[in-house]
């Protein structure tokens, strides 16, 4: 990541975002989840009263607002977040960004446009306030060529990527005027506050990945007609393969748009003569403007590059796919390449690239596509280096931090460059007669063994990147706070590992767990690691003061490992299933009590297991795009490794200091009960860290972090501070006043309602009666006092009950085939 400036003296307390359209509106509830308040503007539609108490001249942007609410993906963590958004309009709002501190303009890409907003902009702003572009078409010195020098100073352009709550690139581009003080602040609100990775760009068309993405997209787009090929073909070479989203190439254009994709492939066709750029043959193939003059738009027009049309007979949607060369639409068939078969058995993209690169070109279809392809992306990728203005990015580092952020791309360019072999590509590239990029030759002259990136333990990112201008090696930035467990392992090591998991020493008395079997499923490996490391005479807990469960992959965990318990239960091994579930408990059990805090730091997918894992902690640091539930009712079963009891306890506590009602019974903890109650047997899964805490799943106490790269350094200060203040392990409660048979009465009538209505399923009903029977502490008088171990031997009884139902193992055995849940 470029690193502008790691510290700021201007703070950014109100932002201001000018245009209500899907960008606009988008970044401002971005911002507003980041619990800054925002205002957001737009025209007032043309023809409305001039009467500025009109609601209606705020038609734009309530549309807007109202968009957002119901927007998939959501683009708000909560519902709640919409409140820090002010609507206004332009003529009679303006007033409204005197108080802002950054002023965003994304209007319309037409510059008498912009120059008059900012013309309106330069009466209200107070002095000093920043104000930036999310142009990716214009230049941005251009746009305010000839405004007064306090503008122009405080100016620049902050390009992101849609949808902005999930795309964490952010290009800043300066201009020879541009403030760096104002730069510093925008990078660190931006990288801090709103999870963005920044990346500096140079004001060239279209900056860095969109100059990248596009070629490379135009590039598949070309081969695919010089070489016969489907959209679909296509699609599989260019996606998980290779490291790319699985959408692939056509799957992409239909979900941004295919008019956006043909707006950014003209833009840069209509500037590549007059930049210099050597690949003009990339630009809008002829099928793709017959499809816009046809409205085949993609998703957002039902039909694009693919289009769905009725179900088939298991009531799955059919898909058809365009004939590019007749424009007809045809039943989508699933390619066969028997070099991404192959492929499939090498689980690291970096392994798999050279396989599928140098593959025999003759004889391999799949390597035919890929040559080509991927060199020229090398070369192109190389030419887009320079250290003038003149190419988008200072360095190889702008580039790979762009693809990887700003089009999930796994790797970089130059980091699958080094994947495929610089010297061995290369000296294919020669012998077949195409041209090696000046940049490339530098570094092929620096080594006989070239790599663009080396590690190196002594710098803080662990890596080192090659410079061609200087022909050395240099620290790959990072700024302060940002880590990794893999940047760690560099320099700390390995203190103990298992197949499922590590300990690592993370310095100042913090030591991290980190999870790595698939997926990180909680098998026996991880369960007996936890457990065997956290227990109070352990070498661990006398050597370290706090603990940090968490990890560098995709998702934090998602549950217990399935396929080891269907095994065990088709085999009616009950005792080793009983005995597993057992350890499980104890684990999540030796997290709580562990004489030292352990402090859990989920991230993606933090399902059943992972869950329980979450809430015995002393406390959780969760990155703010967090998926997390209960999920066991999905597969017939109930959590059975302490979640209902942890559930069952914060029902109790919620309602604790709420005084009884006239008979005695604690309303306001049946209500956080029933809550509760729903929440696991619904198996309801949050869309971030900010719902997460509505479900019970994360306390008012539990910090999130926006950015994903800082979770690591947030969760070991957390820990550390836990630490610090005299930590003492909570003990094991021995009078939890049970909810008793009242509540389990009252839970059971509404699942029998459920059934009745036939909203649920017999199985359903068993799974829901079996969830509310261990909340609520079995058939025992109300307030009747209970123990942890009590409350965990419900939990045991159901889990192994359920796991003895012919309908759970079919709903494991389907969800382990498909990934998703059978309702039988």
């Amino acid at each position: 990541m470029s690193n502008p400036g790691t510290t700021s003296q201007r703070d950014i307390r109100k932002v201001a975002v000018l245009g209500a359209g899907t960008m606009g509106s988008r970044i401002a509830a971005h911002i507003a989840n980041a619990g800054v308040p925002v205002v957001l503007l737009d025209i007032v539609p043309p023809g409305t009263a001039a009467d500025a108490s009109k609601p209606e001249r705020n038609k734009i942007v309530l549309g807007a607002l109202d968009g957002l609410k119901k927007s998939k993906p959501a683009a708000f963590y909560t519902p709640d977040s919409a409140r820090l958004i002010t609507l206004g309009n332009f003529d009679d709002d303006m007033a409204l960004i005197a108080d802002c501190d950054w002023i965003i303009e994304v209007v319309a890409e037409n510059l008498a446009i912009k120059r008059g907003l900012l013309e309106k902009v330069q009466v209200h702003r107070k002095p000093g306030s920043i104000i930036t572009s999310n142009t990716s078409g214009l230049p941005i010195a251009d746009i305010v060529a000839g405004f007064p020098d306090d503008l122009r100073h405080h100016w620049f352009g902050t390009h992101f990527f849609n949808p902005p709550r999930y795309m964490r690139l952010l290009e800043i581009i300066p201009t020879a005027e541009s403030s760096p003080e104002d730069i510093a602040a925008v990078s660190l609100f931006s990288e801090k506050r709103l999870g963005k990775a920044i990346v500096l760009s140079h004001d060239t068309p279209n900056f860095i990945a969109n100059r990248i993405g596009t070629f490379s997209m135009g590039n598949a787009i070309r081969l695919m007609m010089a070489q016969n090929l489907t959209i679909e073909e296509v699609d599989a070479l260019t996606g998980s393969p290779l490291g790319w989203p699985k959408t692939g190439t056509f799957r992409l254009g239909d979900l941004v748009g295919v008019d956006v994709l043909a707006h950014v492939a003209s833009n840069f066709a209509k500037q590549a003569a007059s930049i210099g750029d050597e690949r003009q043959d990339v630009g809008l193939a002829d099928f793709i403007g017959k499809m816009i003059e046809n409205k085949w738009l993609g998703d957002k027009a039902k039909q694009g590059f693919y289009k769905k049309e009725g179900k088939d007979k298991d009531g799955r949607d059919l898909r058809l796919v365009l004939d590019w060369q007749t424009l007809d639409y045809k039943p989508s068939m699933r390619p066969k390449f028997p070099a991404l078969e192959m492929a499939k058995n090498v689980e690291r993209t970096e392994a798999r690239i050279p396989q599928l690169l140098h593959a025999d070109t003759t004889s391999d279809k799949a390597a035919a596509f890929y040559w080509p392809l991927l060199t020229e992306l090398f070369t192109y990728a190389a030419n887009r280096v320079a250290d003038t203005g003149k190419e988008p990015a200072g360095s190889i580092v702008e580039i790979d931090q762009a693809m990887k952020t700003g089009f999930n791309w796994e790797l970089g360019p130059f980091e699958m460059f080094d994947a495929a072999g610089v010297r061995a590509t290369t000296d294919k590239m020669r012998a077949a007669g195409q041209p090696i990029a000046a940049n490339v030759e530098k570094l092929l002259a620096s080594s006989e063994n070239p790599t663009w990136y080396k590690d190196d333990p002594t710098v803080p990112s662990g890596r080192v990147f090659f410079d061609p201008f200087t022909a050395t090696y240099k620290p790959v930035p990072v700024a302060e706070g940002v880590s990794s467990l893999a940047t760690v392992k560099k320099s700390h090591g390995i203190a103990k590992k298992n197949a499922g998991a590590s300990l690592i020493d993370l310095g100042d008395g913090v030591a991290a767990i980190e999870l790595h079997s698939k997926m990180n499923a909680l098998g026996g490996d991880i369960v007996t690691f936890i457990t065997q490391n956290l227990k109070p005479t352990s070498e661990a807990v006398q050597n370290f003061s706090s603990f940090v469960i968490t990890g560098d992959s995709t998702n934090f965990s998602v549950g217990a490992n399935l396929m080891q318990l269907l095994l065990s239960v088709q085999e009616e091994e009950w005792d080793e299933v009983e005995m597993a579930v057992k350890q499980f408990q104890n684990m999540t059990q030796a997290i709580k009590f562990c004489p030292r805090p352990v402090v859990v730091a989920p991230y993606g997918m933090c399902l059943g297991g992972g869950v329980e894992i979450s809430l015995h902690a002393a406390a959780r640091q969760p990155h703010a795009e967090l998926y997390m539930g209960l999920v066991e009712t999905g597969v017939g079963l109930i959590p059975g490794g302490g979640g209902c009891k942890e559930m069952t306890i914060k029902s109790i506590e919620a309602g604790s200091s709420i005084r009884p009602d006239a008979r005695g019974e604690g309303v306001e903890i049946f209500e956080a009960l029933k809550k509760n109650f729903e929440t696991i047997a619904m198996a309801k899964v949050s869309t971030s860290a900010a719902e997460a805490r509505t479900l019970g799943f994360l306390k008012p106490s539990d910090n999130i972090t926006m950015n994903r790269e800082r979770l690591l350094t947030d969760a070991k200060t957390r820990a550390s501070a836990i630490a610090a203040a005299g930590y003492t392990a909570p003990v094991a409660q021995t009078t939890i006043p049970a909810p008793g048979e009242n509540a389990l009465a009252t839970l059971k009538l509404a699942v029998w309602t459920m059934r009745e209505g036939q909203f649920i399923s017999d199985h359903d009903a068993k799974i829901a009666n079996w969830v509310a029977h261990t909340l609520c502490g079995g058939k025992v008088t109300p307030g009747t006092p209970v123990t942890e171990q009590y409350l965990l031997d419900l939990e045991r009884e159901a889990f192994l009950s359920l796991c003895g139902e012919k309908k759970t193992q079919e709903r494991i055995a389907f969800t382990l085939k498909t990934g998703k849940p059978l309702r039988n």
